[in-house]
This record gives C-alpha cells, sequence and structure tokens, in this order.
C-alpha cells in the first residue's frame, strides 16, 4: 500500500471528503483516529483505515499510541481495535449521501480549509474536530472573536444561577459579545436566552448529537431560536445521538472557542467543571460565580476557585475583564458606584457634618468639622456637583434622592 500526498489544489477536495468521512466513522473522542490524522493527514490517515494492518499502522503512528480508559492494552492490540471500528462503519458510509442530505437542511460543512473555520480551535491541536457541521445565519469566524465567552453550569439549576447566567448572557451580548455554550438544560439555556434578550449580541449553541435533531427536546424552541438567529453547530454529524462521552468531548470545543469560561453554578462533580479544566488547560481564563455556602449547587464553583485558581466574578464587567482587552469603552458595572467612594476624607466630613433632613448654617458646619469657612465651601461646592448637597444662601441640607 503506497499513500498518495497532498499536494495539488485538486487535493483540497479530497481532504475536505477524508474528514468528512473522519467525521461519520469515528469518535470525536477516538485518540488514535485523531492521531492518526495529524500525523499523516487525513487522506493518509484514511488509506490505512481502509487498507492497513494493526502492525502498520502502529509503526506508521511511532509505536506509542495514545491510551485512555476506553483504549486500554498493549498498541497493537488499540490499533486493531481501532481499525475493526472504522471499518465496521466505513461499509455504510455514504460521503455524498450525507452531504447532500446536510445542504438540504442547511448545513453547512466547515474544515480547517474554509475562511469560516475559527482559528480558536487551532489551539486544540491534534485533538482538534475533523470537520464541524454548523447551522444559521452567522458565520462562526466573526461570531468567535476576542468578545466571546462560554458560559456553563449545571443541569440541575437554582434560580439563583438561572438569573445569574441570564444576566452575565444578556451583558455580554450588549456589549456585543458572543456567548458560547451547550444547549442544556439550567444555566446553559439561562445563557443562551439571556444573549437573546439582550441586543447587538450573539450566541452559539454547541451540540453532541447531530444537527439534524435537536437535543434535549426540552429546548427544542430555545436551540430553533438560536438556530434561525445565530449558530448551532457540533462535530457530531447528522443522526448521531447524543452520549455521556460524546459531551464530555463537545466540552473541549466550548472551551477553545470561548476566549474565556465562567462557571455560573455548579455541583461538586458537575460536568461544567471538566469545562472549566479544558479551558485552563488551553490557557484560557477562567471565572466561577460564587454561591451560597450552605448551597451544594455552587460547591463546584467554589471548588474551581479554591482549587485551581479561578478568578471570583460577581457582576459582568468582571466577566468582561476576563477576555482580551478588557471591557470596551462605554461598558458600565452591573453594582452601581456609590458616589461616596469618590470622596476624599475632608468631603466626607462636611457631608458627615450635613444633618439628613433639615438645613445648617455653613459658618456651624465650619465650627463642627473643625475646618476655615471657604474650606467648607470648597467642599460644599464639590458635593454639590455630586448631587449630594444643595446650598441656598449660607446655609446647607442634603440633597433629596431622586424619586
Amino acid at each position: 500500500m503506497t499513500p498518495s500526498k497532498s499536494t495539488t489544489p485538486k487535493d483540497d477536495a479530497a481532504d475536505r471528503t477524508a474528514r468528512i468521512t473522519w467525521s461519520l466513522i469515528a469518535e470525536p473522542s477516538d485518540p488514535v483516529a485523531l492521531l492518526a490524522r495529524s500525523m499523516l493527514g487525513p487522506c493518509e490517515a484514511l488509506v490505512l483505515a481502509r487498507e492497513g494492518t494493526d502492525t502498520e499502522l502502529t509503526s506508521r503512528l511511532g509505536g506509542d499510541l495514545p491510551a485512555d480508559a476506553a483504549e486500554p492494552g498493549a498498541p497493537h492490540q488499540r490499533s486493531r481495535r481501532a481499525l475493526a471500528r472504522w471499518r465496521a462503519r466505513l461499509g455504510e458510509v455514504d460521503v455524498d449521501a450525507v452531504s447532500e442530505a446536510a445542504a438540504r437542511r442547511r448545513i453547512r460543512i466547515l474544515t480547517p480549509a474554509d475562511a469560516e473555520w475559527p482559528t480558536p480551535l487551532e489551539d486544540l491541536q491534534e485533538t482538534g474536530p475533523h470537520c464541524l457541521w454548523v447551522q444559521g445565519p452567522g458565520r462562526l469566524d466573526e461570531l468567535v472573536g476576542a468578545r466571546c465567552a462560554a458560559i456553563v453550569g449545571s443541569r440541575a439549576s437554582t434560580p439563583y444561577g438561572e438569573d445569574a447566567a441570564m444576566t452575565f448572557g444578556a451583558e455580554l451580548a450588549a456589549r456585543g459579545g458572543t456567548v458560547v455554550s451547550g444547549g442544556a438544560y439550567g444555566i446553559d439555556a439561562a445563557a443562551h436566552r439571556g444573549a437573546l434578550a439582550a441586543d447587538g449580541g450573539a450566541t452559539v449553541a454547541v451540540l453532541a448529537g447531530g444537527l439534524d435533531r435537536l437535543y434535549p427536546q426540552g429546548n427544542t424552541d430555545l436551540l430553533e431560536r438560536i438556530r434561525e438567529r445565530h449558530l448551532v453547530l457540533s462535530e457530531a454529524p447528522p443522526g448521531t445521538a447524543p452520549t455521556r462521552w460524546r459531551f464530555l468531548a463537545r466540552n473541549r470545543l466550548i472551551a477553545a472557542l470561548g476566549q474565556a469560561v465562567l462557571v455560573v453554578e455548579a455541583s461538586w462533580r458537575s460536568g461544567a467543571l471538566s469545562t472549566a479544566r479544558l479551558a485552563d488547560h488551553l490557557s484560557r481564563p477562567v471565572g466561577a460565580v460564587p454561591g451560597p455556602i450552605t448551597s451544594a449547587a455552587s460547591a463546584g464553583c467554589h471548588r474551581v476557585i479554591r482549587e485551581r485558581g479561578a478568578v471570583l466574578v460577581t457582576e459582568p464587567s468582571e466577566l468582561l475583564d476576563l477576555l482580551p482587552g478588557g471591557p470596551a469603552a462605554g461598558d458600565g458595572s452591573f453594582a452601581v458606584q456609590d458616589e461616596l467612594e469618590l470622596l476624599s476624607a475632608s468631603d466626607r466630613r462636611v457631608l458627615d457634618a450635613v444633618p439628613p433632613r433639615s438645613s445648617l448654617g455653613i459658618a456651624r458646619i465650619a465650627r463642627e468639622v473643625g475646618f476655615s469657612q471657604p474650606e467648607v465651601d470648597a467642599a460644599l461646592a464639590r458635593l454639590a456637583l455630586l448631587g449630594l448637597v444643595v446650598t441656598a444662601g449660607d446655609r446647607a441640607r442634603r440633597a433629596r434622592p431622586a424619586p
């Protein structure tokens, strides 16, 4: 067997076909398939998958195949099992038919050769997806720019967590950012809804199964809204059912697409923590929203803050701080700044001497605080500019709060 090398523009189509084929025959988390594609290229690796032996596959991959819980045994045993599972699916694969069916559903197939391919996925290196199945009017490469954050959390969320996720999602989208999440119940759905409710931004749902059947079914309306206005994507081809291992593999895409990851609410062993760990490995900033110390639903957030050094985030401006360049000009804070924080010690002392419900002579104020009258006049002028006091003649009073 002598694999041909892809060296001409004509072979771009072959590379694309090979990547789509790998998406159809190998699981997203298949370590041998990912290594073979990375080391040999999609086309040569596919020739090996069709015609090679386990000895040849092991040799071509350097004899040190990746092992994990799903791939025990010696290298040649892992090669033999890999070839068996690929060939079991190869006999059923019709790339042209799958591509045509996807096109009828307006599902685009992206590979690294496409202009729309998102550059943040390059950080996944050899574990990057073979291709992406994308549906919606948005352009993926534009949506996952500098102001893109992943917001994740538990499916078993509380009203507190859902409110926080909606607030963070809405504020990020209102600032022209993109919210990336997994479309699941709980925190994911709340973050997506917050982004959809805002003007100016977008949201992307990264699914674990094929785009021909949106999952979970209870979020179908939400996912259809995202698909109609922005973008849904998956590395799993149409017809693929979501499974636990596909959800775990999906998390690495969420971690890579966001320029930062925020865990809003997560239990001690929440799957959202795997996204945070993956983001940390990719050198993405990780933030976590604290919850009540008595809430098991926030135990994972407290854990990632304590054990992995996640940034404690309590308001949207702090999430924006995690993104490249920080908040844009004009970005506001979730908490209203207290005007008293702007006061000098002397101005605060003068303000304290002004009674809350009546007026007082300025000369009397000067005696009370031990300042000269010109010093008190200057302080009162500054306080008036801040809307804290009102002066009339030689008397001063507190300003009444706006109704």
